[in-house]
């Protein structure tokens, strides 16, 4: 008896690393980076229909292994992503990804797709997209504290989404810096490598930290952030990591994702419990400001959060359309006779 072959029902759209590469570039880099920045700030313009929760995260002596589940009541999302910075010494990815998109009304998955270029490119969206709301107006150089893997995105989406011409470049690790200029060279930025942190900040309306290391650090210190700055504070994002010293916290206006995720991941995790905090949702919606004046210091202090894997994921699928960029996974068991699982199974003999 042949086995029973598998009907639509059972394939679900996969996309591989080089898919996802394939489609990057058939899309352009920094006109996704826009797109997503726009599906992102569409899904925080309804952040109420979304359940929300923070991660879930097992954390070990070498790093972290997290879930990040969301829905909004029609499609369900997943992401399970990692951070081990000691993988860099083994030459592995600190972070590495893949994510499922799933319809609610009968659970079956409609997208698994990689996620550790994803998730770069939705960091830096968010990031933009953040900025466009607390950065000084007419903004044209940033600095970017810490050049690993999210380096040159985080620069293409400011300078796509916000017109950014200057990046000034700073990391421990020189190799790091060149490799970054090295990539970014051609892109139309005009990039400064600098040979400290306080360097880099010079004449720089945005700073972005980027940074590794799982421990409390003062990538920032108080005394070398003067007013007017927008602070994009991507590198803590999980308990025992900052980057930045409290007292720059002191005189900042802070915007998070969601707060009971940042207060425990996040750079306000050094704060006391009543520390205030604007949701990022209720300045996009109009419902709070975000930068008020020109000597204002606004600080994102991002952890990333689930919504924004979400809206990822949904631009993705509906990119796929019609490119031929996914191949059908069969993981979907679908025999003739719902309630005949076992017989489907014999009849593969």
């Amino acid at each position: 008896m042949s086995a029973p072959q598998p009907s639509a029902k059972a394939f679900v759209p996969f996309v591989s690393v080089e898919t996802m590469m394939r489609l990057v570039h058939h899309i352009g880099i920094e006109t996704m980076l826009v797109e997503l920045a726009g599906a992102i700030e569409a899904d925080f313009r309804r952040w109420d229909v979304f359940d929300k929760t923070p991660r879930i995260a097992s954390h070990s002596n070498d790093g972290v292994i997290e879930l990040m589940p969301t829905s909004d009541g029609e499609i369900y999302a997943f992401k399970y992503v990692n951070g081990h910075p000691k993988n860099m010494a083994q030459g592995l990815q600190t972070v590495t990804a893949f994510g499922l998109l799933a319809q609610v009304s009968t659970g079956y998955p409609l997208l698994l797709t990689e996620m550790t270029l994803l998730t770069a490119l939705r960091t830096a969206a968010t990031s933009a997209m953040a900025a466009r709301h607390l950065a000084p107006k007419g903004v044209t150089t940033m600095a970017m504290i810490g050049n690993g893997a999210q380096a040159e995105f985080q620069a293409l989406a400011m300078k796509a989404f916000l017109g950014i011409k200057v990046v000034r470049l700073y990391d421990i690790d020189p190799q790091a810096t060149e490799k970054t200029r090295r990539n970014l060279t051609g892109s139309g930025l005009e990039l400064i490598t600098c040979n400290t942190a306080q360097a880099a900040i010079e004449g720089a309306g945005i700073i972005t930290t980027c940074t590794a290391d799982k421990q409390y650090a003062t990538i920032l210190t108080d005394n070398m952030v003067g007013a007017g700055v927008h602070i994009n504070a991507i590198g803590g994002d999980c308990p025992g990591k900052t980057e930045l010293h409290k007292d720059i916290l002191l005189r900042a206006d802070t915007f998070v994702e969601y707060s009971p995720q940042t207060r425990i991941e996040g750079e306000i995790q050094q704060m006391a419990e009543d520390y205030p905090v604007t949701e990022l949702w209720q300045v996009v919606s109009g419902a709070m400001p975000g930068r008020r004046d020109q000597n204002q210091i606004t600080l994102f202090d991002s952890v990333g959060f689930a919504i924004e894997d979400f809206s990822a994921l949904r631009y993705v699928h509906q990119k796929l359309s019609g490119t031929g960029f996914s191949q059908d996974l069969d993981i979907i068991a679908d025999p003739d006779d719902p309630r005949d699982l076992f017989g489907m199974l014999q009849r593969a003999k």
